[in-house]
């Protein structure tokens, strides 16, 4: 084959590969939640990316839905230029305590609306928060069920929650992973440390040694060639 040929259709591979790569990063794109300081019995910020997967409308209405089974005591929205923020107060089935409060009422949802038509731009993105608490305990993570409506009318619902061991869902709700408390294991860490700092000293010893030993044989095999006439 020629060496035109050849880059010919390495430049084809490379072009499908880039192809198949959008498509790929394009299908994936949803609403997610992400927090920097989320953890079980505590306060956190949560904040939802939003991107606009259009080429042609923007995201003009974002409406986050809160767990009923898990209420928030607190439940404060970051207000951004160009969006009204709108929060819905439901009664709930049954009383809820959290930490030391009794909640017969909270506030289940919390939706942006844009003030105008611009909203998120066709193909970037927004980030939306909120100050949440506080978050339950022995709960391994929380669904944020999320809608979002284009300016052309188009309501993309992101709202199908994950199965243990299921096949992911096309559209997947927002998921908060809480993180688990950490057992201190201060003691067995310098332990382990201490073992492994020992190990490593005896080892660079017996090395030094082995070399010093070395260098001597060398040094005197050449003394012995120089005496032998």
């Amino acid at each position: 084959m020629s060496k035109k040929l050849v880059l010919r259709a390495a430049a084809i591979t490379a072009a499908t590969a880039l192809v198949l790569v959008g498509a790929t990063s394009s299908a994936s794109a949803h609403v997610t939640v992400s927090s920097p300081d989320a953890k079980p019995g505590g306060y956190a910020k949560l904040v939802f990316r939003v991107p606009s997967e259009s080429d042609t409308a923007s995201t003009t209405k974002l409406v986050v839905t809160l767990p009923k089974d898990h209420p928030f005591a607190h439940v404060g929205a970051q207000v951004k230029d160009g969006w009204k923020v709108v929060k819905t107060t439901e009664k709930l089935p049954q009383p809820v305590k959290v930490g030391d409060v009794t909640l017969s009422e909270a506030i289940t949802a919390v939706t942006w609306t844009a003030a105008t038509a611009v909203g998120v731009p066709p193909n970037d993105f927004d980030e939306f928060a909120l100050s949440v608490g506080k978050l339950p305990e022995g709960v391994d993570s929380l669904n944020f069920p999320a809608v979002q409506t284009y300016s052309d009318g188009e309501v993309a619902k992101w709202d199908e929650i994950p199965e243990d061991g299921g096949e992911k869902p096309k559209h997947p709700a927002p998921t908060l992973e809480l993180k688990k408390a950490i057992t201190p294991v201060a003691a067995t860490t310098t332990e382990s440390k201490g073992g492994s700092d020992t190990l490593a000293r005896v080892l660079g010893g017996a090395g030094l040694l082995l070399g010093l030993v070395g260098l001597g044989l060398g040094l005197r095999a050449g003394r012995t060639r120089k005496a032998t006439p």
